[in-house]
C-alpha cells in the first residue's frame, strides 16, 4: 500500500470517474484506450486494457462498495494483477484515495510478478495524481 492520494472533491465523484473504465485512458498513463466495456459499472463488468506497449489484458471489477471501496483483477497470459481502491473522506469536499497493487505471475513468472510488485506503485500513484489534478480542473 502506497500513501493514500488526496482528491479534492467528494468520495462519490473520485469514487464514479475512477471505477468507470471509459475515463481509463484519460488519467492511466499506461493505457491506450479500453474496449469490449460489458454492462454498468458493477461487480462482474468486464473489458479489455488495450496498453502503450500493445498487451491486452482482461479486465474485471471484483468489488463494488460506492464510495468506500473498489477492484478490479487483470490477466494476460501467466500474469494476474489486483488494483483495489479504498476512499477516506476528508470533510465533505475532498477525500483520500488510498491504492493496493499486487501482480503475480504463474510458474517461471511468478519471480516477475514480485519485481513489478515491488517497482508498481510509484507509477500507479503517478496516475492517481494525475486523476486527481483532472478531477480538481473540472471541479
Amino acid at each position: 500500500m502506497t500513501k493514500p492520494v488526496r482528491f479534492e472533491v467528494p468520495a462519490q465523484v473520485a469514487f464514479d470517474y475512477l471505477a468507470d473504465p471509459v475515463n481509463r485512458p484519460e488519467w492511466q498513463s499506461s493505457l491506450k484506450r479500453v474496449e469490449g466495456i460489458t454492462g454498468p459499472v458493477a461487480v462482474g463488468q468486464r473489458w479489455i486494457d488495450v496498453t502503450v506497449p500493445g498487451l491486452k489484458p482482461a479486465m474485471e471489477t471484483t468489488e463494488l462498495d460506492r464510495p468506500h471501496r473498489w477492484a478490479e483483477r487483470g490477466t494476460w497470459r501467466f500474469i494476474s494483477a489486483t488494483l483495489t481502491l479504498t476512499f477516506t473522506p476528508v470533510g465533505e469536499r475532498a477525500c483520500d484515495v488510498g491504492v493496493s497493487f499486487v501482480l503475480r505471475g504463474k510458474g517461471l513468472a511468478a519471480p516477475v510478478g514480485a519485481v513489478l510488485t515491488l517497482v508498481s506503485p510509484p507509477a500507479v500513484r503517478a496516475d492517481l495524481v494525475r486523476a486527481a489534478r483532472l478531477l480538481a480542473e473540472r471541479a
